[in-house]
């Protein structure tokens, strides 16, 4: 027989603002705690250095994290010019360097290239899995890591600030699966100076934005306590980015059984992939087929 997970019952999303120095998988495990949670997991991994939004799930809103994960991120980070690291971050080896400074207009030349429907070789040093092992356990051990390039979609890249010959601060807007420090790497290159990332800001992810994100000190603080609770978010804001259908209440009853059910308002096309709602609590998500939602997750709220 199965043990049963410890914890509460609790559902929704909780936005850290994650600090410089922790790994994302801590700060999902200090949630976790904190709420006395039976299940948490977070919506996109952040380099241990870089701070922050880091989407933290609870419960049933963990079926909602493909949503958060497949919606556009913003990023705010520095590329320190004239040097290239091992792991393209400040953390890594310096493995080359250049007396080259490029000027400001010769930076934002640079920059449509990486723009739109990109290919992207991630880091070295990162998660991606080769032959079933980490790249960066790889790279550790001394192996020359090759990985394949990525498909990354970059919505917008521009400069923020200049403020030295060595640094500029840009601002990117992407999908699913950019690493940042292969921007400033191949940015790097192309302008004929190597470069690395030297900071790095997650400032919005989906709907969640850092400026509302509680920080791991109230976290620490609230621990365990009831107020705590009143900083989770919905689990509904996860799917933001889907059309919400309204359901009758015998409508809502089939698909939480696993059955197609009948939506009374509809603004998603055949086909679509959509959210139904009974009494504004998320029931399912599924695909959109002629008056009936089938549904792929149902929510247990």
């Amino acid at each position: 027989m199965a043990r049963r997970k410890k914890g509460r019952d609790i559902s929704g999303w909780l936005v850290v603002d994650k600090p410089a120095g922790i790994t994302s998988t801590a700060v999902v495990n200090k949630v976790r705690w904190a709420f006395d949670a039976k299940k948490a997991g977070h919506a996109g991994t952040l380099d241990p250095e870089a701070t922050g939004v880091l989407a933290v799930a609870l419960g049933e809103a963990t079926k909602t994290v493909p949503y958060i994960t497949d919606a556009l991120k913003a990023y705010v980070f520095t590329v320190r010019l004239g040097q290239a690291t091992n792991t393209d971050d400040a953390e890594g080896e310096v493995i080359a360097q250049s007396e080259t400074r490029p000027s400001d207009a010769e930076i934002a030349a640079a920059l449509p290239q990486f723009i739109g429907d990109i290919q992207q070789v991630p880091p070295k040093f990162s998660a991606v899995k080769i032959d079933g092992e980490r790249a960066y356990k790889l790279a550790r051990e001394g192996e020359n890591v090759q990985i394949a390039a990525r498909d990354l979609y970059v919505d917008s890249l521009e400069v923020l600030e200049r403020p030295d010959a060595d640094h500029v601060t840009l601002e990117m807007v992407c999908g699913k699966g950019g690493y940042v420090r292969s921007i400033a790497r191949d940015l790097g290159e192309s302008l004929g100076c190597h470069g690395h990332v030297r900071e790095l800001r997650r400032v919005w992810s989906g709907p969640f934005e850092a400026s509302d994100g509680i920080t791991l000190e109230t976290l620490d603080e609230m621990a365990k306590s009831p107020e705590l609770d009143d900083f989770l978010r919905p689990l509904e804001q996860g799917l933001d980015d889907l059309p919400e259908l309204k359901c009758t209440a015998e409508g809502a009853a089939r698909l939480r059984n696993g059955n197609p059910g009948m939506m009374i308002a509809s603004n998603a096309e055949y086909g679509d992939e959509a959210w139904a709602s009974y009494e504004g609590k998320a029931v399912a998500v599924g695909v959109y087929k002629a008056g009936e939602l089938h549904p792929n997750r149902v929510f247990n709220t």
